[in-house]
C-alpha cells in the first residue's frame, strides 16, 4: 500500500490554482456571492462527465445564456432561454425541467444548501436532494424529464457512486486553494471521495481499494482508508489520486 508520506507529497504536487484552469471547478470561481457560487458549481457538476474539453466547452456556452448570473438566471428562468442546448444525453427538455425546479427551489426556500442541509440532518443527504428533483418532475412540471435528466441526477437508490454529487459537495464544503467551502453545515471530515475510472484505477494499483465495482461501496470502502491517513480531511487526497491518475494513464 502507498504510505501517507507519498500520497501527501501528491497532494502538494496537485491542490493549488493550476489544478483549477482545467477542471470544473473553475465556474465556482469566478463569482462572488454565495448563491451564485452555489448554483454555478450545480450547474458545472451536471455536466461534468464524457471529455473534459468538451464539457468545459459546454459548460462555457451554458453561462454564456446565463449572462454570467445564475440565480437571476435561475430565479427568472423560461425554457425558451435554453434554445437547442444540449450535451450528450442531456436534451433541451432535460435542462428545462433541471432549471424550473431549481426556480422553484430558489424563489421558496434559501436554495441549494438548505436543501442539502436538510437532507444531512435526516442522514440521507443524496437521497432527499434527488428525491426533491424526482418529485418535482413528477408534480410539477408540463415538460417530462428524459434520460438526460435522470443521468444528472443520478438515482442513489441505484447503488451508484454519485460522483458529481460528492466532487459538488468537496467543492462546497472544503476549504482549499481549489475548494471554496461556503457550506458550513457538514465537516470536510464527512465528506465522500468522488469515484470515477481514473480514481477507481490508482486506488487499487495503490492498494486503497479492493472492491472491482466503482459503486458506493466502492466509495465507502475507499473513503475509510482515506480516513486512516488523514481523520480531518480524507478526501484531500482526491487531488493526488485524481491527476495522479490523468497523468499517467
Amino acid at each position: 500500500m502507498i504510505t501517507k508520506n507519498e500520497l501527501d507529497k501528491l497532494v502538494e504536487k496537485y491542490e493549488n490554482e493550476n489544478f483549477i484552469k482545467d477542471d470544473p471547478v473553475q465556474f465556482i470561481h469566478k463569482f462572488k456571492t454565495k448563491k451564485d457560487t452555489e448554483l454555478a458549481g450545480f450547474i458545472a457538476s451536471l455536466l461534468a462527465y464524457g471529455s473534459r474539453q468538451q464539457f468545459i466547452k459546454k459548460l462555457n456556452q451554458l453561462f454564456e445564456i446565463a449572462q454570467n448570473e445564475p440565480l437571476n438566471f435561475i430565479q427568472n428562468f423560461e425554457p425558451e432561454l435554453i434554445g437547442d442546448f444540449n450535451y450528450r444525453f442531456g436534451k433541451p427538455n432535460d435542462f428545462i425541467v433541471i432549471f424550473e425546479i431549481l426556480k422553484k427551489l430558489y424563489n421558496t426556500s434559501d436554495g441549494l444548501e438548505e436543501l442539502f442541509e436538510h437532507g444531512y440532518k435526516q442522514g440521507k443527504i443524496f437521497e432527499n436532494v434527488v428525491d426533491y428533483f424526482y418529485n418535482s418532475s413528477a408534480n410539477n412540471l408540463k415538460i417530462t424529464a428524459g434520460q438526460g435528466f435522470y443521468h444528472m441526477i443520478p438515482n442513489p437508490h441505484n447503488g451508484g457512486a454519485m460522483k458529481r454529487m460528492c466532487m459538488y459537495l468537496r467543492w462546497m464544503v472544503r476549504k482549499s486553494p481549489v475548494d471554496v467551502g461556503i457550506w458550513k453545515f457538514m465537516t470536510p471530515s464527512e465528506l465522500y471521495i468522488p469515484l470515477d475510472v481514473h480514481v477507481g484505477r490508482v486506488s487499487r494499483e495503490m492498494g486503497l481499494l479492493t472492491r472491482k465495482a466503482n459503486d458506493f461501496k466502492a466509495v465507502i470502502e475507499l473513503t475509510e482508508n482515506l480516513k486512516k491517513l488523514c481523520p480531518e480531511d480524507p478526501i484531500k487526497y482526491d487531488f493526488a489520486l485524481f491527476a495522479y491518475g490523468v497523468n499517467n494513464k
